[in-house]
């Protein structure tokens, strides 16, 4: 029903920047709300950040506030995630994802019911 294409992953070292796109499709009217989580090798999916496409709004996890932002473009139905500051604790597979949730409550995997393949992003020392 919603279909989400994720892409901008890659190598970076610390301290630098990387941009992460998602393009929805599909019944996206259904869902109003996406989010960004991570994931790295033996922990749980961690939840960094979520917008609102009506108007914008959006909230961090403690772990990347100040250093992320999550951006929606209602023309291009896309969302970005902007990560600046890189370290070692950001590798993880970053997976965006769709919710009919109220947004500032969608903080929680099983909140959203679409999920894009996810994107690796490693940062290096």
């Amino acid at each position: 029903q919603v279909q989400l294409l994720e892409s901008g992953g890659g190598l970076v070292q610390t301290g630098g920047s990387l941009g992460l796109s998602c393009t929805a499709s599909g019944r996206t009217f259904s869902s109003d709300v996406m989010g960004w989580f991570r994931q790295a090798p033996g922990k749980e999916r961690e939840f960094v950040a979520v917008v609102r496409w009506s108007d914008g709004s959006t909230y961090y996890g403690d772990s990347v506030r100040g250093r992320f932002t999550i951006s929606r473009d209602n023309a291009k139905n896309t969302v970005y995630l902007q990560m600046n500051s890189l370290n070692a604790e950001d590798t993880a597979v970053y997976l965006c994802a769709a919710s009919s949730r109220y947004w500032r409550s969608a903080r929680r995997p099983e909140d959203y019911a679409y999920w894009g393949q996810g994107t690796q992003v490693t940062v290096s020392s």
